[in-house]
């Protein structure tokens, strides 16, 4: 019985070894990017809600979303014509804001129609300078018929800082531990293929 012993690593044999050592560095790398360039946008941008459903200002059904955020909050106020109907292409939107305390006149800012297909959707960026609670007026306009209806929203900070973070990282660090569960099962299959054939090697 002859034994062969392999003593010799070809370049790819070589390769594959290192190359999960780099390969799982990517996902997290991804994430860490993703996170970091993400972080203000989150800050800034956090996720809408209703602070008005289903209103009703002449024939129309108006919803509002927003996330008045400290600094910059966005309305999205949504149109529903009556049954059979639809919104004049005419219609002007503008959302109207003051502190509830009185201690700034209201201002108001024009909103721009989306250009979407399935609903009427008008958007609006608003400054906010504290935190408080201010009264906003959502103010319809067009040649057929105006209208407004009103609610109140407490200004928030900008987001929750750490929390926030840990919250919208979660997807990105699952991915890398499923990334490198992957990894060390393919490792861990390697050895054991060269293991048998070693083995394999030794017994012819």
């Amino acid at each position: 019985m002859r034994v062969r012993t392999p003593i010799r690593m070809t370049m790819a044999k070589i390769k594959n070894q290192f190359r999960p050592m780099h390969v799982w560095r990517i996902p997290l790398i991804a994430a860490l990017l993703a996170i970091c360039g993400s972080a203000p946008a989150w800050a800034h941008l956090g996720p809408p809600y209703p602070i008005m459903q289903d209103r009703k200002v002449g024939p129309f059904t108006v919803s509002v979303w927003s996330n008045p955020d400290v600094g910059i909050g966005s309305f999205f106020v949504v149109i529903d014509p009556p049954k059979g109907g639809s919104v004049p292409s005419d219609m002007k939107v503008q959302i109207a804001v003051q502190p509830m305390s009185g201690r700034l006149p209201e201002q108001r800012y024009d909103a721009w129609r989306e250009r979407l297909h399935d609903r009427v959707e008008f958007k609006t960026d608003v400054p906010f300078d504290k935190e408080e609670k201010w009264r906003v007026r959502v103010l319809l306009m067009s040649s057929q018929v105006s209208g407004e209806t009103d609610s109140t929203v407490q200004v928030t900070p900008p987001g929750l800082g750490r929390w926030d973070l840990l919250l919208f990282s979660l997807p990105f660090l699952g991915v890398g531990v499923l990334w490198l569960k992957a990894i060390a099962t393919k490792r861990e299959n390697r050895r054991r293929a060269q293991r048998r054939k070693a083995q394999k090697n030794v017994a012819c």
